[in-house]
This record gives C-alpha cells, structure tokens and sequence, in this order.
C-alpha cells in the first residue's frame, strides 16, 4: 500500500491555479511519479501542481519543496504553489516571514493579507543554456521560432527566459484569439527546448498591465501560473513593452510582478483553501 493512503493533503488555489499540498516532514517517503498522477486524477485531489513537504535541507528555512505537474515529472518553480505553501506553513507557526526551498533555489515569502503573499522568485536566467535551449541564441529577447507558413506565421518570434523552468512568451494582440490548446503541446514540445517549455500568450494592454494566457509544461492549459506572469513581466521590461513592474491578468485572478533593481522578481498574489481531505487508499492501486 501506498506511504500517502490516508494522508492528509490541503486542496487549494493560487489565483485559479489548482494546487494540493501535502506535508511528508515527518517521514521519507518520496512521492513517485505514478503516485502524482493518481492523486491528479482523484476527484477532491486534482491538480495543476502537487506540492511535497519535506524536511528542512538548509537551517533556516522551513521545508524543502518538491513539485510535481500533472503528468507526474516534477518541476523547478511554482509561484502560486508556493504561496499556498506559505499559508500552511504560516497558519502553522504564527509566522508572517518565512523562507522555503526548491530545486531551483531559496523561496522569500511574506504575508500581505491574511490570504495574499509576496514570494521573492529569485533572479531570472536569460542564457540559452540557462533557459535551456538546444542551440546557441545570442539575444534571448526574441528568438526564431514560428507556428504556420513562412511569410505569414500564426506565432512567431518568442522572448524566452528561465524562472528555475523554461519559457516562451510569444507577443499578440489578443491572447483568446488563438487555439491554444491545439498549439500549446506542439511548442511545449518543440525541439528548441530539450527540457520542454512553459508557453505563454501575452498582450500589453498598457506600460503597467499584461493579459495572459499559459499552456504549462507538463499540465495544459491552466487558469493562472505564476512562473509564466514572473516570464512575461520580466521579458516584456527587456523588451521595453512595460515598466518593471505589472498587473497581470490571468483567466483565474490577477498577480502583481515587480523586477526589482537589484535583479529579483517578486510576484503577489492570493491564496484559497478549498478544502482539506485524505487520500482515498484506491487512488494508488494503479500506481502500485
């Protein structure tokens, strides 16, 4: 039987974003990849990102995170996960500071609200092998790739960044205008990114606001991500589109990003508990 039956989990949302955390610091287990897609698939558990409690690696800090995306790989960075992270972790301790860690590195977060955030997403990576892409790309700010025929591409021209997982922000005036689901795994999977890519479709309405719309690696199209909004306001300020800091509208709620001077980028927003549960032990009869 699997170490998660019975276990207690907390079902929230960070700006529509579907997250589920779980607490694993009193034991060792690591959540295997067949176990993520079958807590995605439960009907109280599903997921966008399953974010994994583990015990401390680094003194001062209050857990190491593991992430998981709906099809069971894991990834580097979730910022809405890691808010609704922070709200447990708080709730817990009475704590309104703390700091959490991911592979992608130290997470600074802070409550704002008694349900909002602010989490310091460390610095933004614009390297092609930091991103990473599979050739060589000396401005990062546009690179060449296109969806549709030559002289009249449908998609064209994306900034790509790193914010601890890869993006591709492709610019348009009107993000709901195109068949992003159809699109999405095409360029999420595009041999330009030999790790895969978050991919985003992204309209300056004005120098402080930016509409949104992810395809998220690993999970589809979602109703907010937080990483992607950390992407666009950053490539958009390279790119002279906006200011360094923006609202960003997403189909689930809004987040607000600043790129700060001294190269951080800070994304707030809100966190929602939907609801708390244990996992049902028939969940992981498949992934046994």
């Amino acid at each position: 039987m699997s170490a998660l039956a019975n276990h207690p989990f907390w079902k929230m949302n960070g700006a529509g974003n579907e997250i589920v955390v779980v607490d694993l610091r009193g034991s060792s287990h690591v959540v295997t990849a067949a176990e993520a897609r079958a807590i995605a698939a439960g009907e109280r558990s599903r997921f966008d990102q399953l974010m994994v409690l583990h015990r401390p690696r680094t003194p001062g800090t209050a857990a190491y995170i593991r992430i998981y995306n709906t099809d069971g790989s894991q990834a580097g960075a979730c910022g809405n996960g890691t808010r609704c992270v922070a709200w447990v972790l708080t709730e817990e301790t009475g704590r309104d500071h703390l700091v959490v860690e991911t592979v992608a590195g130290l997470l600074d977060c802070r409550r704002t609200g008694p349900h909002a955030f602010s989490v310091d997403m460390g610095e933004p990576r614009f390297g092609w092998q930091d991103i990473p892409l599979a050739e060589e790309f000396r401005d990062t700010r546009a690179i060449e790739l296109q969806i549709g025929p030559i002289d009249a591409p449908i998609l064209h021209s994306p900034s790509v960044v790193s914010m601890g997982n890869p993006h591709a922000v492709f610019w348009v005036d009107d993000p709901y205008a195109f068949d992003l689901p159809k699109i999405g795994p095409m360029l999420e999977n595009h041999p330009i990114f030999p790790e895969r890519a978050n991919i985003s479709l992204a309209a300056v309405k004005a120098r402080d606001h930016i509409v949104l719309w992810v395809w998220e690696r690993g999970v589809g199209i979602t109703r907010a991500c937080g990483s992607a909004a950390c992407a666009a306001l950053v490539a958009a300020a390279r790119t002279k589109r906006t200011d360094r800091a923006a609202r960003i509208s997403l189909p689930g709620g809004e987040l607000f990003i600043e790129w700060r001077e001294d190269n951080h980028v800070i994304m707030t927003g809100p966190t929602e508990l939907e609801h708390t549960g244990t996992f049902d032990p028939a969940l992981f009869a498949s992934a046994a």
